[in-house]
């Protein structure tokens, strides 16, 4: 996969100064059609390191109106972050509706160093990549244009790169102990990464592999790319849900549903509730201050009939817990920031960390 990227491509200058300012122009009016069509597109940038990532986002904040694109870079997860599910951090930073949103430090990067590093196996890695696909299909879905680029290098051009970049004063901050590590696992860390764009590369999200060794022809290959793909989704009809194949209902065989089977007329005494519900509560405060309970997250859904008593056993539940330990969300109509996210965007943002407890009133 990564041959084609050890090829030497380059544009001589004369080529890029003509070309760039019509690509620039083609490009901000794209970015201003999806501002006005209300459609999201997320790049994600990856590749080795020394090859030009960081200078063609530049390069495009300076090609496109920087104010409508949000640029991300995510290091090693914070304490916050492991306490909540692997996608929380990236699912926070998705760009709204008529937003470029770029990431660096993608939901890649961890599952590929914990391979190389042998902190887990190929089967993991399976599991995770697989999950990922999963996430993307639903950012598509959901009508998200997903972009992914991957920037190669040789292993001789990428030492000597690092090696350039090292020895420049105004460069020299670029190049970390990490990326020497990195650079000595060349090998396997490319042998990892390219089973894992070969596994992920769908037709709604493929990888661009592009060689990163001439600036020239790596930012007019990216611009041109983006340019193409914005156009392709401006020009396709409005992307709409789905229908998801299910197994038909079966009727029991006793012909019995459980709303059905509920006795509406069951009470319990004043006394006996009063008995009971203290019980209860003790119970529940008792597990919620275990040392054990700082491992694990809660999310309680509360769903039903209009006066059906959603309110009341929420405030009995609560009752029993510390304030500092719990958050209720309401669900209502979608406000215009949650209509521009992804369905699941405005319930996913709730996602407690451990030892926390959200209950969603109406899901």
């Amino acid at each position: 996969m990564f041959e084609s990227a050890e090829l030497g491509h380059a544009i001589d200058k004369e080529t890029y100064n003509r070309e760039v300012p019509k690509l620039r122009a083609a490009l901000l009016d794209a970015q201003y059609d999806l501002g006005a069509k209300k459609l999201p597109v997320l790049i994600l940038i990856g590749g080795v390191d020394g090859a030009g990532k960081g200078e063609t986002v530049n390069t495009l904040n300076e090609w496109m109106d920087p104010r409508y694109i949000h640029t991300h870079a995510f290091g090693l997860m914070t304490d916050e972050e492991r306490a909540r599910p692997p996608m929380w951090r990236f699912w926070r930073a998705l760009p709204p509706r008529g937003r470029v949103g770029i990431f660096f430090g993608h939901w890649y990067t961890e599952p590929t160093i914990k391979r190389v590093s042998g902190d887990i196996d190929d089967g993991e890695l399976d599991r995770q990549l697989t999950e990922i696909s999963r996430f993307e299909k639903m950012l598509t879905d959901e009508g998200t244009l997903l972009l992914k680029f991957w920037f190669h290098l040789s292993k001789d051009r990428q030492k000597k790169r690092l090696k350039e970049l090292s020895k420049d004063k105004k460069t020299a901050w670029r190049v970390t102990d990490d990326d020497w590590r990195h650079f000595k696992l060349y090998d396997k860390f490319r042998r990892i990464s390219e089973r894992s764009l070969r596994e992920t590369s769908r037709e709604q999200a493929a990888w661009t592999v592009v060689e990163g060794a001439d600036r020239r022809y790596r930012e007019l290959t990216v611009g041109r790319v983006i340019l193409s793909a914005i156009r392709e989704r401006l020009k396709a009809p409005e992307v709409k849900s789905k229908p998801v194949d299910v197994l038909p209902v079966v009727s029991s065989m006793d012909h019995k549903r459980i709303l059905g089977s509920i006795d509406l007329a069951s009470k319990v005494t004043e006394k006996e509730y009063d008995k009971r519900l203290e019980k209860l509560q003790g119970r529940l405060n008792l597990l919620v201050r275990d040392p054990g309970y700082r491992k694990v997250s809660t999310i309680c859904v509360f769903e039903g009939c209009d006066a059906a008593g959603k309110g009341g056993a929420i405030r009995r539940v609560t009752q029993a817990l510390d304030a500092r330990h719990y958050h209720i969300v309401p669900i209502a109509a979608p406000t215009d920031e949650e209509k521009a996210q992804p369905y699941l965007w405005r319930f996913w943002r709730h996602v407690p960390g451990h030892g926390g407890l959200v209950i969603f009133d109406r899901s």
